[in-house]
């Protein structure tokens, strides 16, 4: 017998929330076997958002004071309250506009650490996957991404219009760039080991809808990750791991022959 076929699963307790799925990942993504698939996601990660929040960070202060000025005369005594409302906001907006490009670019690679982590987690043979089958899947892999932007794209606008609308933008404005923003990463993530078993997009969706509270859970924390400095250098791989690990323990028995 082989021995990819003799591994057994990881001694991980299967977390309660989707949070906890979140540090179930940081475990994985360090065990044997799994980490020289986390090398290319992980530069990644750290060539993009080093050089990116660098800038954002440097001009975060003027952004806000600028969309303070919009803010009606009398909420001035709002300010104090709404200054780190509308950072948190800009930093939400610009953690998932260079997570979505990072993924683009690591997408191969992420389905790829999902597949193995998969495998290893149920104990099933290894998949022998070289570049010959990451490049035939890549047209698949780069359709599905853009299918995730277009479901994002509509709302994203909405939401952007909503933050320059006087005191209510400024005020539901953020709260609700997070949560969607949370709700996205869930989709982003997971949908890597959905992907492997050609589950559509919508599927995938109505699913994670079903276990709402999980999965906002979970892409809370990985939002939270993604929007501090040094910690969102090695956010992605993590993510693809706790992903990964929800879909062996919520979804998989359902629709893995789907």
């Amino acid at each position: 017998m082989k021995e990819s076929q003799m591994q057994q699963p990881p001694a991980i307790q299967n977390p309660a929330s989707g949070a906890g799925y979140f540090f179930k990942g940081m475990s994985l993504a360090m065990q044997p076997g799994t980490r020289r698939f986390v090398i290319l996601p992980l530069l990644v990660n750290i060539i993009l958002f080093g050089s990116a929040f660098s800038f954002v960070l440097s001009q975060l202060s003027d952004w806000i004071n600028g969309w303070m000025a919009y803010l009606p005369q009398w909420l001035d005594w709002l300010s104090y309250l709404l200054w780190p409302l509308l950072a948190v906001a800009a930093l939400v907006t610009f953690s998932y506009f260079f997570s979505t490009i990072a993924n683009w670019i690591a997408a191969p690679f992420n389905g790829l650490l999902a597949e193995h982590l998969e495998a290893k987690l149920t104990g099933e043979p290894t998949p022998d996957a070289g570049l010959k089958d990451i490049l035939k899947d890549l047209p698949r892999i780069m359709n599905r991404e853009w299918i995730k932007l277009k479901y994002y794209l509509p709302k994203a606008i909405g939401l952007f219009i909503l933050l320059w609308i006087p005191a209510i933008g400024q005020t539901v404005g953020p709260v609700l760039w997070f949560l969607f923003s949370a709700w996205m990463m869930s989709i982003q993530y997971a949908d890597y080991p959905f992907d492997n078993h050609k589950v559509p997009f919508t599927t995938m969706r109505d699913a994670l809808k079903e276990k709402r509270g999980k999965s906002i859970s979970f892409g809370s924390l990985v939002m939270l990750f993604t929007m501090t400095p040094l910690l969102n250098l090695v956010v992605m791989p993590i993510a693809v791991c706790g992903a990964t690990a929800m879909w062996v323990d919520n979804y998989r028995t359902q629709y893995k022959l789907y």
